[in-house]
């Protein structure tokens, strides 16, 4: 029987968004490879490698789970997972035309509360999720973990202005980059969605005993129909330039560097995979408030990821106003956190949810 519990929830959450902000880091260290070349092996190990692997030792009965999951749960959870897809490709070309910060905080902003109202409004009643002990307090968490995504989308805004004179500049076109961001946090909050859907895989895992970890029966559906979209379309591209031939002739960077390239592929993919296992954790562990797994693992991910900026020295450059707009919002989304657990914390300690 599972125990809920909020706290250590979003402490698990917190451990996902930390994956999440670093997964992508391997890729400064490939050499030779493509980026096509590098996202297709790491696709594979994200969507597909680890989602079975660690389905299969956490899930007793993995596969009569699967098959007696509900077929509409599977292909609901397939299809939205598939959609949510093309998100990441609307996200890079976003990068390219309002840089990392901007395009960051826009997406994963609007992808945190597309991917938690959407879900909430489909189970028919959103009033009832905040009705009760601490439903108010996770009610006011999730408002101010959107206000401190605004915040940083406003330091990352102040700090691409800063460093307007960098070599970027030149493909600078807000528009177009809004654009992008925009349908890239759309699409990215389907996965949210996707995730929703499979919940009857979920407790048919529940069923066989998979206590903790009965998230990752669903995740691994969710995960093909991203794998679908992403093979597709960078395996399309990659055969259109010629780049194909980098992931099966070693001779073309040398045994050494494919090697180390194919390793720290795989370990990007492993990390993005690592995101939502913890995700899948820290879901169950919110009790009556997995409403808000979404939202708080979202404003998790931007929270690390302006501490990582931070860390590299991504901001050493910019104003002080800045860098303050920066630490006032992150401070911001502390708040949202202790306000969400602590609201959960009641709820499921003190609470009526009749």
């Amino acid at each position: 029987m599972i125990t809920p519990n909020p706290v250590v929830g979003t402490g698990l959450h917190a451990i996902g968004g930390m994956s999440a902000a670093s997964c992508y880091t391997p890729y400064e260290k490939v050499k030779q490879w493509p980026w096509g070349i590098f996202w297709l092996v790491q696709a594979f190990f994200a969507w597909l490698i680890m989602p079975l692997v660690i389905g299969y030792f956490t899930v007793p009965d993995l596969f009569a789970v699967l098959n007696e999951s509900p077929f509409r749960a599977i292909w609901t959870a397939f299809l939205f997972g598939a959609i949510y897809g093309f998100g990441g490709l609307s996200f890079g070309l976003a990068i390219r035309n309002i840089g990392y910060s901007l395009t960051y905080t826009v997406a994963i902003g609007i992808s945190a509360v597309f991917g938690t109202i959407i879900p909430m409004m489909m189970s028919g009643n959103v009033v009832e999720h905040f009705r009760g002990t601490g439903g108010s307090i996770v009610l006011l968490g999730m408002v101010v973990s959107i206000l401190g995504v605004v915040l940083c989308g406003r330091a990352g805004f102040l700090k691409e202005r800063n460093l307007k004179d960098n070599a970027q500049v030149g493909t600078f076109n807000m528009r177009k980059g809004l654009f992008l961001a925009i349908t890239a946090g759309i699409l990215s909050g389907v996965w949210g969605i996707s995730l929703a859907m499979g919940e009857p895989i979920s407790a048919v895992a529940a069923r066989h005993g998979s206590g903790n970890f009965q998230g990752n029966a669903k995740l691994i559906i969710s995960s093909l129909g991203c794998l679908l979209t992403n093979v597709t379309w960078f395996t399309w591209a990659a055969l259109k330039d010629g780049s194909i031939g980098y992931l099966f002739d070693v001779k073309k960077t040398g045994r050494k560097t494919y090697l180390r390239n194919f390793a720290l592929s795989a370990l990007a993919g492993t990390m993005w995979y690592g995101q939502f296992f913890f995700y899948g954790l820290g879901h169950v562990k919110m009790g009556h408030f997995k409403f808000a797994s979404w939202v708080l693992h979202m404003t998790m991910l931007i929270f690390f990821s302006y501490i990582i900026g931070i860390l590299m020295k991504e901001w050493k450059k910019v104003s002080s106003k800045t860098f303050f707009t920066l630490i006032v919002a992150l401070l911001v989304l502390v708040c949202s956190f202790v306000l969400i657990s602590y609201g959960g914390y009641l709820g499921e300690t003190m609470g009526n949810h009749g």
